[in-house]
C-alpha cells in the first residue's frame, strides 16, 4: 500500500495538527513521506508550527525524523496564526452591519 504514494508526482496532507495521531498511523505517514523524500513534491498543511507537532506525534525521534524528511529543501511558508475563515466570517458580518 505505502509504495503507491510514490507513484504520485503530489501530494497534499492537509491540516496536520487537529488530532492527535494514533502511533500506527504516525508510523505509515512516516514511511510515505521518508518514500518520497527527495523524489516526489509533497505539500503539507498545519495549524502547528514545527515546535508544537510533538504534540501531535507520539513518538518524539519519528516526529524528529519526519520534519528532517519535511523540510529538507523544502519552502516553507508561514501564514500566520489567525484562522483566514474567521477572518471571513468577521468581513462578512461587517458587510451586513452586524457585530462580531
Amino acid at each position: 500500500m505505502r509504495g503507491r504514494w510514490t507513484r504520485y508526482e503530489l501530494i497534499v496532507i492537509g491540516e496536520l495538527g487537529y488530532v492527535v495521531m494514533p502511533e500506527p498511523a504516525a508510523e505509515l505517514l512516516f514511511q510515505v513521506i521518508a518514500g518520497r523524500a527527495e523524489r516526489t513534491g509533497i505539500i503539507v498543511t498545519a495549524n502547528l508550527p514545527f515546535s508544537e507537532w510533538t504534540t501531535m506525534f507520539p513518538q518524539a525521534r519519528l516526529c524528529k525524523a519526519m520534519l528532517d524528511r519535511l523540510t529538507d529543501q523544502a519552502h516553507i511558508i508561514e501564514t500566520g496564526t489567525e484562522s483566514y475563515r474567521f477572518r471571513r466570517t468577521l468581513a462578512n458580518k461587517k458587510k451586513k452591519g452586524g457585530q462580531a
